[in-house]
């Protein structure tokens, strides 16, 4: 049987597309709610970590819960904290999620969430350290400008330095992106079908290994050319922004 037979039979007779599609899915919703979620947190923990700390108790102290968050998270391998956060932190807190039903068709299943919180906390603790780079790097008279017009700390830093920030730091918020779509083939150990596990089932179903495999590595590079074209054009948009 020739290698198209076996893309045919497994992926239109057998209706695999239908599996593939959903894992699919499953993977962009956790990637790309994950690097949402992970943005915001990541923003707050670098902005914490570049406040002055001068006579400030409470600043030093949520710098060293920070940087003790950062620590573990970047310290650990994703799988790892994706088990403990479903077989052991979830249960111990007795939290259970439900599936969430968007419409009659399109079910996000509750282990779904629970990849999308382990993988926002993963890329919350890449970003923090991406985001603090940036805002290193801003020039210190934008705040000193922003402070003499009379705004606040807050508001000078969510108005003026990080949106610079975020211009200087985007190429590596596209590669953070990228690498949290990759690393979603993990999330198959809490039984979530992303695209990785769609593929792994298609192949057991018929014991043809080659075909599904090799497909599933194109639809991986496919989507990283996808994301990487998508970063150089938000670049140039805010090159000339």
């Amino acid at each position: 049987m020739s290698a198209w037979d076996i893309f045919v039979r497994q992926f239109v007779e057998l209706q695999g597309y239908k599996l593939v599609l959903s894992g699919l899915l499953n993977t962009v919703i956790i990637a790309v709610f994950g690097l949402l979620i992970g943005f915001v947190i990541g923003s707050l923990v670098a902005v914490v970590k570049t406040m002055p700390t001068t006579k400030k108790p409470l600043v030093y102290v949520l710098q060293k819960i920070g940087d003790l968050y950062v620590t573990v998270f970047r310290g650990t391998p994703m799988v790892v904290q994706l088990l403990i956060i479903h077989f052991v932190l979830f249960p111990l807190m007795g939290v259970n999620f439900r599936n969430i039903v968007v419409s009659n068709d399109f079910v996000i299943n509750g282990v779904v969430v629970e990849a999308v919180i382990a993988f926002a906390l993963n890329s919350g603790a890449y970003i923090s350290e991406i985001m603090r780079a940036g805002i290193s790097a801003v020039d210190k008279g934008q705040f000193k400008a922003g402070r003499a017009l009379g705004l606040s700390y807050s508001r000078t830093m969510v108005s003026i330095v990080l949106p610079q920030a975020f211009k200087n730091v985007l190429p590596t918020l596209g590669n953070e992106f990228i690498t949290l779509i990759k690393e979603t083939s993990v999330a198959g150990f809490i039984t979530v079908v992303d695209l990785t596990r769609a593929f792994q089932a298609m192949a057991n179903s018929t014991l043809e290994y080659v075909v599904p495999y090799l497909v599933l590595a194109a639809f991986y590079l496919v989507i990283v050319i996808l994301i990487t074209l998508l970063v150089k054009l938000l670049e140039k948009r805010f090159k000339h922004a």
